[in-house]
């Protein structure tokens, strides 16, 4: 059972988080990705195209637009309404990673990496697993970052959640944190 210590500082924790994303611009994923045709390599491509249905295996790249997906293992899955759901596995050297452009006149990305990424493009919902980690860069600059076991980013609604793992401790914190930039500053430089 976590101590009600422990389980006060997650809450503040995600508190912030959402918090922060709560008071983040207008600046949405970019929008004209949605019209981009998506590119996929990796070692190995198994395509079903009649159920829309890749898989993907070894040094996989998906890029669509201004996503950019890599990792070892992929499987993507397309709607009949045309929306991508992409799930990317890293490997145990290396991470999975996601990045993608924000919408509006600054150079802004959402950046992140863990051991699993799945991106939803019908919700705008990625999340990354696995000793994850997010990012938000505006002109290369870090406004934003958070870290945790998982890391839920919801473009839409503007929304951070990061949770620890089923089996925490309370030794083992912090298990999530939050790095969040004041937002008056950052509107002043955009």
């Amino acid at each position: 059972m976590l101590s009600t210590h422990y389980l006060l500082i997650c809450r503040a924790i995600l508190c912030f988080g959402a918090l922060g994303a709560a008071l983040t611009g207008t600046a949405y994923a970019e929008k004209a990705d949605q019209d981009k045709p998506v590119i996929l390599e990796a070692k190995k491509v198994s395509v079903n195209d009649v159920r829309q249905i890749y898989d993907l295996s070894g040094q996989v790249l998906l890029i669509k637009g201004s996503i950019v997906v890599t990792g070892e293992n992929g499987h993507i899955e397309v709607d009949p309404e045309g929306y991508e759901y992409v799930d990317v596995e890293g490997s145990p050297d290396t991470t999975a990673s996601f990045r993608q452009r924000r919408e509006g006149p600054a150079d802004e990305f959402m950046q992140g990496r863990g051991a699993q990424v799945n991106y939803n493009a019908k919700t705008e919902v990625l999340t990354i697993t696995g000793d994850a980690s997010l990012k938000r860069l505006l002109n290369m600059q870090m406004l934003d970052q958070l870290r945790g076991w998982k890391i839920e980013y919801d473009d839409v609604k503007q929304y951070y959640r990061v949770t620890p793992p089923e089996a925490a401790k309370p030794e083992d914190l912090p298990l999530a944190r939050a790095i969040l930039s004041p937002r008056r500053k950052a509107a002043l430089e955009k």
